[in-house]
């Protein structure tokens, strides 16, 4: 058996628990699709996800369907997961790896890609696979894991195939499509008179008696309709229309069209409901197809470019020498067709996919105040883009990941870069810290598309993936200084009139808000900081504690507990966040401890008397 003959399983997971663990997973894991590598937390401090409940974090990854690969002992992993086993169809892959790679063991789901994990990761290692599967053992395959995209109509019947394989009892292979090289390949005798068979086809003819029936990719289905068509209108169509030809679905190997339909809903519920993904051909690459269309139209040629779109999507996507097995067929808002390939279709490499941007905050630095779902979002990009300093934050995160670096002040450069990329089908990172949304990236994305200077840019799909904001670090740092209301206030005058600025800082004071002011300082911006001191000193006392927050879940991170009137410039720069209380907020001192807080519940109560009315200072390495 050869690694590549079989259907790695995505999303594969490394568990290390030592840093040589750590180097050996990071390697590997950079051969592997969508591969991460998750650290326990007292020996492995830099990982894509880092944990420290070993136990609870291996049985959640398990039921989540996540593929595991732990480069600890066999016993290990046997223990922790015994309980969560259920069904060897369900259960993913589980492949016990020695932390020097010489031997890869698969534990669980060989059948499911344990075993081609165990072997690729042997032959990475130089290691020895430990397989023991008594099909791949004798047969060098497994029938109930063909190879990447074929799919098994009865899998139920590959337990009494395999079975008689292995009883060297007689077993006939009908191609009704194909060669079924993978299975000739392996050195199995066939023969034409016998009771069991293997059929490789992509009919909808249920299988015969003693028939096991693989559907390989060989269709090609291209697809169009008018914008905002209900999916269940295209839906019916294909099921309608495979159906009428005696086609499976199962033998459909990806969903296609022009690339004006890349944001399609429609198109894109099809793909997920067929288990397939969805490609995107530009107009030249359609229009090519023009001289075998069998419906050739001057009017969707007018408005696309091209003379047609399903059929030429589907023939562009089956490649050289395909047929068009299946003409436009069409419904009031719909059209479909299929063509039929040579040889199986890789989906992954035919056209291009929908383009991804995720805006993403990785908050204020540290990688414990990093989202699972910002680290999930930056492992899955093929770009990362953002300011030199926030790339170095996530850069072992991103250690596999193209990164486009641009300096401080060029936002909208960055902005465009990532859309660019994303337009092309790429699926991109673009980072900032803290939260994207606040004083960050995400508006800007926005208020470049709402511009509609590309039509390209309006077809990426864009998620947004919140981060802790500095004010939330800053506040968890000191206390609860965000106990009610509260409001934060950018004094960067660069983007917003100075008016407006001092307008809404009235407003803070006379609203007695706790604020949160982000840019207190510049370079060029030096007093506008006390300007905001003096007009909330109108509303509230001279002793409000002010905290200053700097470098927070960094390197030097620094944070100071003042009071309004002695708050100045000099306390502050661009990396320091200055939270204020308003007129009920209190500092408590407590033996070494120093507490800011802003009561949920104001009625009588009166500020301690320990308050401190002199400034202090805490200070977290």
């Amino acid at each position: 058996m050869t690694a590549d003959h079989h259907q790695f399983p995505e999303g594969a997971v490394f568990l290390v628990l030592t840093r040589d663990g750590h180097t050996l997973a990071c390697r590997l894991a950079s051969a592997l699709p969508s591969a991460e590598v998750h650290g326990y937390a007292p020996r492995v401090a830099e990982a894509d996800t880092v944990f420290s409940d070993l136990g609870g974090h291996m049985r959640d990854l398990f039921v989540r369907g996540r593929p595991i690969i732990g480069l600890c002992a066999a016993g290990i992993l046997v223990r922790t997961i015994a309980p969560c086993l259920d069904d060897k169809i369900k259960d993913p892959p589980v492949v016990a790896l020695a932390e020097d790679g010489s031997v890869a063991v698969s534990l669980l789901g060989g059948h499911c890609g344990g075993n081609s994990l165990a072997v690729f990761l042997a032959e990475q290692t130089g290691g020895i696979a430990a397989v023991t599967t008594a099909s791949e053992l004798r047969q060098g395959l497994a029938l109930d894991m063909p190879p990447l995209g074929w799919r098994v109509a009865n899998r139920e019947m590959t337990k009494t195939l395999t079975a008689a394989l292995l009883a060297g009892e007689k077993v006939a292979l009908r191609c009704d499509v194909l060669d079924g090289g993978w299975l000739t390949g392996s050195g199995l005798d066939f023969h034409d008179d016998a009771p069991l068979s293997i059929r490789i086809g992509a009919e909808a003819t249920p299988p015969g008696d003693g028939e096991l029936l693989f559907h390989p990719p060989v269709l090609a289905l291209g697809v169009g309709c008018e914008r905002q068509t209900e999916p269940a209108e295209l839906e019916a169509l294909v099921t309608k229309t495979l159906a009428e030809h005696d086609l499976s679905p199962l033998a459909v190997a990806c969903v296609c069209s022009i690339d004006l339909k890349s944001d399609e809903t429609a198109v894109h519920v099809l793909a997920e409901s067929l288990g397939v993904p969805a490609r995107f051909f530009d107009a030249p690459s359609l229009e090519a197809q023009a001289p075998r269309l069998q419906t050739s139209s001057p009017v969707v040629f007018r408005e696309t470019g091209c003379h047609g779109v399903c059929e030429a999507a589907a023939l562009a996507a089956a490649g050289e020498g395909s047929e068009l097995v299946i003409p436009k067929a069409k419904s009031a808002r719909a059209t479909c067709a299929l063509a039929l390939a040579t040889s199986p279709l890789d989906a992954h490499v035919i056209g291009a996919p929908r383009g991804e941007l995720a805006v993403i905050g990785i908050g204020p630095g540290a990688e414990d105040w990093r989202t699972p779902e910002a680290n999930a979002a930056l492992s899955r990009a093929d770009d990362v883009v953002g300011y030199d300093l926030y790339l170095d934050l996530v850069a072992e995160t991103t250690a596999r990941t193209r990164r486009h670096a641009f300096p401080l002040g060029e936002e909208e450069e960055r902005v465009r870069a990532a859309l660019d990329l994303a337009a092309s089908g790429r699926r991109v990172a673009l980072i900032s810290s803290g939260d994207a949304g606040i004083y960050a990236m995400a508006s800007l994305v926005f208020e470049l598309l709402h511009r509609g200077e590309r039509e390209d840019w309006s077809r990426v799909k864009v998620t947004v993936v919140p981060g802790i904001s500095a004010f939330q670090a800053a506040a968890a740092r000191i206390g609860a200084p965000l106990g009610h209301d509260f409001c934060a206030i950018s004094l960067s005058d660069l983007l917003t009139p100075r008016e407006d600025i001092t307008k809404r800082v009235r407003a803070a004071a006379e609203g007695d808000f706790v604020v949160a002011f982000y840019n207190p300082v510049s370079r060029h911006r030096c007093d506008l900081l006390e300007e905001a001191r003096d007009i909330l000193l109108s509303n509230r006392p001279t002793d409000t504690p002010v905290v200053l927050a700097r470098n927070l879940g960094r390197q030097g991170e620094e944070v100071t507990v003042t009071t309004l009137e002695s708050l100045t410039t000099s306390q502050a720069d661009m990396l320091t966040l200055v939270l204020v209380g308003n007129s009920h907020t209190v500092a408590v001192q407590r033996g070494e401890s120093l507490w800011v807080y802003t009561p949920r519940g104001y009625g009588d109560k009166e500020k301690p008397a320990d308050a401190p009315s002199a400034d202090r200072q805490r200070s977290a390495g």
